[in-house]
């Protein structure tokens, strides 16, 4: 294995696992227009389409931990070889039915399977890139990883909107066959797991700072990527303008975490102070998105929300490998992304329910309630060497 960071550009492990973990995610980011697109055209209804979106998150979540503890119980590759498998299988069985006329009810409940397997591949993912980088690589792994899910989020509707002008189903097929190469790409080495004696506990407590940054970064960026619409409209912009704040926010996310990659986890600075300082950066971004200051202040808000994101995602995602258990990487993982998404749909409902100034302000009360644990006093800190340029 490859002991200096600028060997990661030819760390191919680690780029074998990278795109494992791509293809992985992007059907996720394909379904909600997906499943809008095939409804529409074999029901009538788009409605259903929406029904069959939320099922699929809830099976989701509600799966996510299950299936994190049975990858670490049969191993990480193994179960996702399986996992990935059956996920295509599943969405092949939807396509079919679907275009056999099934009947609403029939639709839903095969939206369950590939859902409950969705939940668990991040967290399997993540589980096995510790036994791919580590070291001063894996920060920058992770940093780099976290720069790609921007264009996994925008690849996946456009390419579902590229598929549509040939056959509705089809978007459900390439969904299936994306999650067949992804089982393809999964790294084969296993990293060893004692499994002798009682299974170690989650360090649930001491994981608590950084499982506190994940939910504030899932519930402050919500309130951006869900109210896009809303926001333009309140300057009085035309309904195109919300492309635009969105892009905006995947490129200042983009860039931040280039540069973090590049250069910040290089810093002596302590895990804490980092996360600390980025969250006073979420939270000067979203005070700025709640207030009315036009254009510049709406964008400089977004700006400094997007910035920010890619490094604390690398700091907290840092710090819990290093705090979980070998034996149950997968599952603290899978926890870690229930915790984040628990966050966007909060922030979602908080879009949808609350006056649009005031929804910011929430993902900013959660970002300083972050920053109140962090600080609270010293928990344990996993160093990582500064990488060498």
């Amino acid at each position: 294995m490859t002991t200096t960071t600028d060997s990661l550009l030819r760390h191919r492990a680690y780029w074998r696992w990278s795109m494992g973990v791509q293809l992985a995610r992007l059907p996720a980011t394909m379904a909600p227009l997906a499943f809008t697109v095939l409804t529409t055209a074999t029901t009538g209804s788009y409605r259903l389409g929406g029904v069959m979106m939320a099922v699929f998150v809830v099976a989701e979540l509600a799966g996510s931990v299950p299936a994190g503890r049975l990858l670490d119980r049969i191993g990480p590759s193994r179960g996702l070889v399986a996992f990935l498998l059956c996920a295509a299988l599943g969405l092949g069985a939807l396509a079919f039915a679907a275009s056999a006329g099934a009947s609403p009810a029939v639709l839903l409940v095969l939206v369950v399977l590939p859902g409950t397997i969705a939940g668990g591949l991040s967290g399997g993912f993540r589980s096995l890139l510790a036994g791919t980088v580590s070291g001063p690589l894996l920060p920058r792994a992770v940093s780099i990883d976290a720069m790609l899910i921007d264009a996994v989020i925008i690849g996946g509707p456009l390419l579902v909107a590229l598929l549509t002008t040939i056959d509705a189903v089809l978007p459900i097929v390439a969904m299936a066959v994306v999650f067949a190469v992804a089982a393809l790409l999964v790294p084969r080495r296993e990293a060893p797991v004692p499994v002798v004696g009682e299974r170690p506990p989650l360090p649930i407590r001491a994981a608590v700072p950084w499982l506190a940054c994940q939910f504030t970064i899932g519930h402050l960026l919500s309130t951006v990527e869900v109210a896009p619409y809303a926001l333009a409209q309140r300057l009085g912009a035309a309904e195109g303008a919300a492309a635009l704040i969105i892009t905006v926010l995947s490129g200042a996310s983009i860039v931040g975490g280039a540069l973090y990659a590049w250069r910040g986890i290089r810093l002596t600075v302590a895990p804490r102070v980092q996360a600390i300082t980025l969250l006073t950066g979420f939270i000067a971004g979203g005070c700025t998105v709640a207030l009315d200051l036009g254009w510049p202040g709406l964008l400089t808000g977004v700006v400094l929300i997007g910035f920010c994101t890619g490094p604390l995602v690398t700091v907290a995602s840092v710090q819990m490998q290093g705090l979980l258990p070998e034996g149950r990487r997968s599952e603290g993982f899978s926890l870690t992304f229930v915790v984040q998404a628990s966050g966007f749909g909060i922030g979602s409902l908080t879009v949808g329910v609350l006056p649009l100034w005031l929804a910011p302000v929430f993902g900013v009360a959660s970002a300083v309630l972050a920053c109140a644990i962090l600080g609270r006093g010293p928990a344990r800190v996993v160093g990582t060497p500064p990488a060498t340029s």
